[in-house]
């Protein structure tokens, strides 16, 4: 399902260009080559189901993980943007003893409990020259309900969730997705997601692969870099999330030329400011359209398109898919009422791996996932996002569980009590602040604070402001009012 239809996009575009990441450029004939000496690889360096995939946004990825599907396997994409604490679990959990990835992350993977091989190591061009030589391996033929990639989200638990989406998750989200914004074959897009998301993974690998056309990566988001490319490479789509469009604003030297080429910019991920919104159509002539998803939903629920826009909304929804908003119930509210949100459709995960009880909690009878967010749909049908029920912040599209900073801060010997609220960030889309109660008698300054928790925390996740407390403002069971917390400020 997925790689037969990847390779057969790559027979009808053999000599057209698929991916080019400024450092290497493969048609698609080329990346279909790869695809199956990556195949290769990953059956010999290991029998484990699962396979570790540890790249940015590039060329090498997708053949990576079109042939380790080809191999019959399940894709665990890491994010290379973690600690090595924090991905030592995740590793551990999905069962890895392999972690296919690249010489400049040599210092985080040596220090997962998995073999790192690194692509420089193999010797590819000529493996490349065998392949192209032999008859082309069988294409394995799942079932639709096989668990193609295992994606690590915090989901509503410190504990990283390992969410299982199969392959028919994945390959109906992205032809959906594909149908819901009329896209073809002609346009230049531009992916600068990192593809160990999965709004990376649908939007910058799957869909492009679907549509046979010719995409250009960017590893590291640079804004300077993202607008060049926007230019030269005459790009008509990109996909981003609001942070990354917020650092384009901030460019002194961009021009409303560089961008004339863009007709589709689709932004997701985090909530999408009126500020960026306006202010990108002011300067450089360019609508930027909201959309909604999770990684439990593959991701895309709803999006916005050009020919069917509506501002502070994130759309209808794509094709297949349905939503409903309930009370603290769980009863159906009619239309319009606003509810917590419930999505049902065949891009709903299949559960979190290796946890039934949290999967019970989320999966419904009937098929409905519980999103854990708010919302409402007009009487024209375009849902709008008005708040969140878990206790996540959500920092430059990553989604952060306020436990996991709290837990960070409190394992400080000087500290008793940590409380993390996010507060809006123009930049980042939210950004974490901090209060800490000290221990009595033991006081400790935000400095030393924030000095500790990086040495165990992404540097995303290390909270913007830390403010030392006496006291934390409580309810009567003695459980903190957060909302409170953000009367303070």
């Amino acid at each position: 399902m997925l790689v037969s239809t990847f390779l057969e996009q790559c027979r009808r575009n053999g000599r057209k260009t698929a991916l080019d990441d400024g450092i290497r450029s493969l048609t698609f004939r080329q990346s279909a080559l790869l695809s199956r000496v990556f195949r290769g690889v990953v059956e010999r360096e290991t029998r484990c189901e699962h396979v570790g995939i540890m790249l940015p946004a590039s060329a090498a990825f997708p053949a990576l993980f079109f042939g380790t599907l080809w191999a019959g396997r399940v894709a665990v994409p890491l994010n290379l943007l973690l600690a090595p604490e924090e991905l030592r679990p995740i590793v551990e959990d999905a069962g890895l003893d392999r972690i296919v990835t690249v010489r400049p992350l040599e210092a985080l993977a040596s220090k997962l409990p998995a073999r790192p091989v690194y692509l420089e190591d193999l010797p590819l061009k000529r493996k490349l020259v065998f392949a192209s030589l032999r008859r082309r391996p069988n294409v394995p033929r799942p079932a639709p309900s096989d668990t193609a990639v295992i994606l690590y989200t915090s989901g509503t638990t410190a504990r990283p969730k390992g969410v299982e989406l199969s392959h028919q998750n994945l390959f109906s989200n992205a032809t959906d997705a594909i149908t819901a914004l009329q896209l073809d074959a002609d346009h230049r897009f531009l992916n600068i997601l990192p593809p160990f998301h999965v709004f990376g993974l649908t939007a910058g690998v799957l869909m492009p692969a679907f549509l046979g056309l010719t995409t250009f990566a960017i590893p590291r988001f640079n804004p300077l870099a993202v607008i060049k490319a926007i230019e030269t490479h005459r790009i008509t789509a990109t996909m981003a999330i609001p942070s990354m469009y917020a650092a384009m604003l901030k460019s002194k030297s961009a021009t409303r030329e560089q961008f004339r080429s863009l007709k589709l910019a689709i932004s997701g991920g985090e909530p999408l400011p009126d500020s960026v919104r306006i202010a990108f159509k002011e300067r450089f002539g360019v609508e930027l359209h909201q959309g909604y998803g999770l990684t439990e939903t593959s991701p895309v629920v709803s999006i916005c398109t050009p020919a069917a826009h509506k501002t502070a909304t994130v759309g209808r929804l794509i094709p297949n898919v349905e939503v409903r908003t309930v009370d603290s119930e769980g009863r159906p509210l009619p239309q319009g009422q606003e509810g917590e949100i419930h999505v049902r459709g065949p891009g709903v995960m299949k559960g979190y791996y290796r946890m039934p009880e949290e999967t019970r909690k989320v999966l419904l009878t009937g098929g409905w996932f519980v999103t854990g967010d708010i919302g409402r749909i007009d009487e024209d049908g375009f849902l709008s996002i008005t708040g969140r029920v878990k206790d996540m912040l959500i920092i430059g599209g990553e989604n952060v569980f306020a436990r996991e900073i709290e837990s960070a801060i409190e394992a400080h010997p000087s500290v008793l009590q940590a409380a993390v609220i996010g507060i809006p960030d123009e930049l980042r889309g939210e950004q974490a602040v901090a209060f800490v109660l000290p221990k009595e008698g033991m006081p400790v300054e935000e400095a030393e604070l924030r000095t500790f928790v990086k040495q165990s925390l992404a540097g995303f996740k290390v909270p913007k402001r830390i403010v030392i407390r006496a006291e934390f403002p409580t309810g009567p069971t003695g459980k903190i009012l957060k909302r409170k917390l953000r009367d303070i400020l």
